[in-house]
């Protein structure tokens, strides 16, 4: 029979690394961290080089557009292009990816008069895009482009150029789009941000495009959309304790809602509060609800937007709101989260 011996799981003996090896991840970490540095080091020059009078015109292009701003890009600038086309999208400016190599086989189509596009390419000679320059100058539409070669084939084809002021890639090799990237995508960000700022889109407008997302909860759903109203005992004040806690007894939500002839809320009980009332007293048949509720509740409009309802479980500093209508009736509890 084999010995059961504990095993190493240890990072260095699943790989079985020679010695050599291991002692050169001292400087493997090292280089990571010259990889922040160096890359961090190339958005803080890019905030201190950037032509404003180019981004003045980028911005003011975009926002005169009244059909898309296309975004074209190939390989990992394709990636990227794909990143800013969802960012504008989904920030007031309609964008929407185009592929250059399916563009060159008739998905040129897509493009209409009203349309500005948006070309990536850090060479500025990207193969795919400089093919389709002679068909997008015929077609008169304006042009953005995003290179690190102002005067390469695109830079010379666009009406305006934002300058990826990058000479050197992160790569040990100088070779793998990396440094180039990161501030490729600043750029398409600091794009969609400034036009947020133009359009005033606010979050409310974000939710709008982001409905599944919790933003969109927050500030599209309201309150009677996902309070609890089942799971909750709504109890006259007259209870005696002992039918409470049958009443309460597996509840999820952990509440009891002590309401008046009118169904206006009173107060309300936790399950830490029925279970102190138990432990203290012996006449469960005579303390009633109203004796053991609690009179200080938050309660919020049951139309009120999710978005407000937290906030005013922050500011109160409370777990739950009690829902009521318009004429103050009770209507369900809100519970974060639910």
């Amino acid at each position: 029979m084999r010995n059961s011996a504990p095993e190493d799981n240890s990072l260095e003996n699943i790989l079985e690394l020679p010695s050599s090896l291991k002692a050169d991840f001292t400087e493997t970490l090292d280089l990571i961290g010259g990889s922040f540095l160096k890359q961090g080091q190339a958005l803080e020059r890019l905030s201190q080089t950037y032509d404003e009078e180019s981004y003045r015109e980028a911005i003011m292009m975009a926002m005169k557009t009244r059909g898309h701003l296309i975004v074209i890009g190939m390989g990992k600038s394709g990636h990227v292009a794909r990143k800013i086309s969802a960012t504008l999208a989904s920030t007031g400016t309609p964008s929407f990816f185009l592929h250059p190599a399916e563009a060159s086989h008739g998905d040129l189509g897509m493009v209409t008069p009203d349309d500005t596009l948006l070309l990536i390419s850090y060479s500025g000679e990207t193969q795919e895009i400089v093919q389709l320059l002679p068909s997008l100058k015929s077609f008169r539409n304006k042009i953005i482009a995003i290179t690190g070669a102002k005067t390469s084939t695109v830079g010379r084809a666009a009406d305006v150029v934002l300058e990826i002021p990058v000479s050197e890639e992160v790569c040990p090799n100088n070779l793998v789009p990396t440094t180039s990237i990161v501030v490729t995508v600043a750029i398409g960000d600091a794009l969609a941000i400034a036009l947020m700022q133009l359009r005033g889109f606010h979050a409310k407008d974000f939710a709008r495009y982001h409905p599944g997302g919790s933003l969109g909860r927050r500030l599209l759903m309201k309150v009677r959309d996902v309070m609890v109203t089942t799971a909750v005992p709504v109890v006259q004040p007259g209870m005696v304790l002992l039918e409470l806690a049958a009443e309460m007894a597996g509840g999820p939500a952990g509440i009891a809602v002590v309401v008046d002839d009118e169904n206006r809320p009173l107060g309300v009980v936790t399950k830490g509060q029925l279970g102190v009332a138990l432990r203290v007293t012996r006449r469960v048949r005579e303390v009633t609800a109203y004796q053991c509720m609690s009179k200080e509740f938050v309660t919020i409009d049951k139309t009120a937007i999710v978005d407000e309802a937290e906030n005013e479980m922050r500011a109160k500093e409370v777990k739950f709101l009690v829902a009521v209508d318009s004429d103050g009736k009770y209507a369900g509890i809100y519970m974060h989260g639910d």
